[in-house]
């Protein structure tokens, strides 16, 4: 170990297992060392950036030599555009280390007993799985090491791809993505080349000037495909022209919008996008089961493992026709709607009004008269005028986000005291926080790990739950 001005470089460490969140372990004189960015198996200098008395953080300095797990990468923009973490490991290997993590914070953080974790359920996709895209076009292209020392090549460039990992205002510019299926990446590549060709400016998100801004590509299993490009400027003649472009050159696109965005951020949700072409929005399924997706909707984002998790969600539920099932943080009522033939009834709870109008609408569409769906708080709305009304619960489906189930909502749930609990988690430590306080009156029966998001460290899990005898 050596001092380097103020930092501590820690030099010739074998990275000796996966950690959590992308992050691998390594021990040295007892501490434990948690460093990004590499594999088990590599050797590597570590520069530590966070040191405490009992564990470290940090970045590999240099590499030693390479683990014999890693494969190489399929797409020339790894490590560079922040996503596809997990491209340098075997798609089994990914899967090995996301139940390891699943496994290891339920125990380290749920402090509960568990069941045998059932194996992980893999996408049989692991390459253009995402049915919806975001590309960003920016005035600033995030330049590689060896290219910022070479004078000729300036950061100052009209580029269409993904913010760079930790730069705001810089932008890789993306060839091809493998995370989505053609035309995706044909689209990108002619609405940029249209722009510099008409020498139309791109964002430049310091200064808030420019035209072409971000545009959102969905498509689906279905066929159908839905573009809307989001400039910055209320241009009718820019704007006519670059979407007869794109129509004339990807008759393939079924609904094609456009959305104006002035402000000095890109969220949507208070922006109303136009429909040039087309229904205004795109059709998805699950099972026989339709979706009306707008621009605003939420949807996940990988469709047919969206279906393995589901089916997951149901099978715990353990349903006979007969149950009432509570759907809380319901969203557009995807998995109320997906489990909907085997209960009596679906109630579903959530915050956002929009959400709740498009459940509605969904419902509809599926042609449920068993489905009811409430915008609020489950707190505020689950009191015992509610029960009397629609029935207490016999299932509690909870698919809250990252950040997991707010203290209140918990302590609701105990008190309602439902016979099974399914608890769906895009995040197993806030879900193993959680589980460690319904444990008051529940017992963990099943868990079963999903994997969404392949070469990526995120994880899915489902829990079942019973009231405890």
């Amino acid at each position: 170990m050596r001092k380097k001005k103020k930092n501590i470089v820690l030099e010739k460490i074998l990275v000796e297992d996966y950690a959590a969140e992308g992050k691998c372990l390594s021990r040295v004189d007892g501490k434990v060392i948690f460093i990004e960015n590499v594999v088990p198996g590599d050797v590597v200098d570590v520069r530590l950036l966070k040191n405490k008395k009992d564990w470290a953080e940090g970045v590999p300095l240099q590499f030693h030599s390479y683990s014999g797990e890693r494969v190489t990468p399929f797409c020339s923009h790894f490590g560079v555009c922040g996503g596809c973490q997990w491209q340098m490991l075997p798609y089994e290997k990914q899967l090995q280390y996301k139940s390891k993590q699943v496994g290891d914070v339920l125990q380290r953080i749920g402090k509960i007993p568990l069941p045998p974790i059932q194996p992980i359920i893999g996408g049989a996709e692991t390459k253009y799985y995402r049915n919806k895209i975001e590309y960003t076009f920016g005035n600033k292209r995030f330049l590689l090491k060896e290219e910022i020392a070479d004078e000729t090549i300036s950061g100052q460039q009209d580029v269409a791809g993904f913010h760079a990992k930790g730069f705001f205002d810089k932008v890789v510019d993306i060839e091809q993505c493998y995370l989505q299926a053609e035309p995706t990446n044909a689209i990108r590549l002619a609405v940029k080349a249209f722009a510099k060709s008409n020498g139309w400016p791109f964002y430049d998100i310091r200064n808030h000037v420019g035209f072409l801004r971000t545009m959102q590509v969905r498509l689906c299993t279905t066929g159908e495909l839905m573009v809307n490009i989001v400039v910055a400027e209320n241009d009718e003649e820019k704007i006519n022209k670059l979407m007869e472009y794109v129509m004339e050159l990807f008759p393939a696109i079924t609904t094609l919008l456009y959305t104006i965005n002035t402000k000095w951020n890109d969220s949507l949700y208070d922006l109303e996008p136009v429909t040039w072409h087309g229904k205004g929005y795109v059709i998805e399924k699950l099972e026989d089961f339709q979706f009306k997706i707008g621009p605003k909707s939420f949807f996940q984002t990988n469709t047919k493992q969206a279906e393995q998790l589901y089916k997951v969600t149901r099978d715990f539920a353990e349903l006979t026709g007969h149950e009432t099932v509570y759907d809380l943080y319901c969203g557009t009522g995807s998995i109320g709607i997906f489990v909907s033939e085997k209960a009596k009834k679906i109630i579903g709870v959530e915050m956002i009004e929009a959400a709740i109008e498009d459940a509605k609408e969904n419902a509809m569409l599926n042609k449920l008269d068993s489905t009811s769906f409430f915008a609020g708080d489950v707190i505020d709305i689950c009191n015992d005028e509610f029960f009397a009304a629609h029935g207490r619960p016999d299932v509690i489906i909870t698919d809250p986000p990252r950040a997991g189930m707010h203290e209140k909502l918990v302590q609701k749930i105990l008190d309602i005291a439902a016979p099974v609990v399914v608890y769906v988690s895009c995040n197993p430590a806030t879900q193993a926080r959680d589980l460690n306080l319904l444990d008051e009156k529940y017992v963990v029966t099943k868990v079963q790990p999903v994997d969404m998001f392949p070469h990526t460290h995120h994880i899915e899990n489902v829990v079942q739950l019973k009231l405890k005898a």
